[in-house]
């Protein structure tokens, strides 16, 4: 009977220790706080590169060479066709006078590539001008010289001669020089009338007579054409020496 009980009561303390250690763990498990903090969804996300990240220069970039200017050149004869812009005449005009004219055509190097193009404006001085003043002269005086060209805004001298293809020669109205001429025809003519006819009036009058046709001869002769360049003639400038052009 004694042993009995204490078999039983052996199994009854291991029963109750028993309960203890699961009782323990499930308080354990019912106390114990499993969940994670709060996070606030609403903060802005750091999306800046670090601080030395941001002071990082950028990389250089090689820069490209500037393309080198290309020197055209015009030989010595090249001739530049122009056209005046303005006209001009032995009766307003005076040596040292500047006029322009307008080139009318490209003016090309050799290979062909444009050194002087249409539209470049052409300088020329009046060296000397004088208007005719005998029949046999069919063209007056005008002497021309360019000076320099300008091209998109920048001026290139120039050397050589310049001509005007279209000049033509005008008649001057009779004028007192012109008389004068006839004058002396006339007083001439009487004089030497009245010499070969002995000192008589008759003399005098055939002779003044024809010294007075003689003397209007003389005037038709010699009279006074002034040399006339009409506006948007033709302008040739021929090069004495070579025209270079960097571009």
């Amino acid at each position: 009977m004694v042993g009995n009980r204490l078999v039983l009561l052996t199994m009854a303390v291991l029963v109750g220790c028993g309960g203890d250690r699961d009782g323990g763990a499930a308080g354990d498990g019912s106390t114990r706080d499993l969940q994670r903090p709060a996070v606030d969804a609403s903060a802005p996300m750091n999306d800046r590169a670090s601080t030395a990240a941001a002071k990082k220069p950028a990389p250089k970039v090689a820069a490209k060479p500037a393309a080198k200017p290309v020197a055209r050149t015009l030989a010595t004869g090249t001739a530049i066709s122009a056209k005046f812009d303005a006209g001009i005449s032995s009766r307003t005009h005076k040596a040292g006078q500047k006029l322009t004219g307008t080139v009318s055509a490209d003016v090309k190097d050799k290979s062909g590539r444009v050194v002087i193009p249409a539209g470049s404006k052409v300088y020329v001085t009046i060296a000397a001008i004088h208007e005719s003043e005998r029949k046999s002269d069919k063209t007056g005086k005008l002497l021309l010289t360019p000076t320099k060209v300008v091209i998109g805004g920048r001026s290139y001298p120039l050397s050589g001669s310049a001509s005007a293809l279209d000049r033509t020669l005008k008649d001057r109205k009779t004028n007192a020089g012109d008389i004068a001429k006839v004058g002396v025809g006339v007083g001439a003519g009487a004089l030497l009338g009245t010499a070969v006819s002995g000192g008589s009036t008759k003399g005098a009058v055939i002779g003044g007579v024809a010294g007075g046709a003689v003397g209007a001869q003389r005037a038709v002769e010699t009279q006074d054409r002034d040399v006339v360049v009409p506006v948007g003639s033709r302008l040739k400038v021929t090069l004495a020496a070579p025209f270079r052009r960097s571009i």
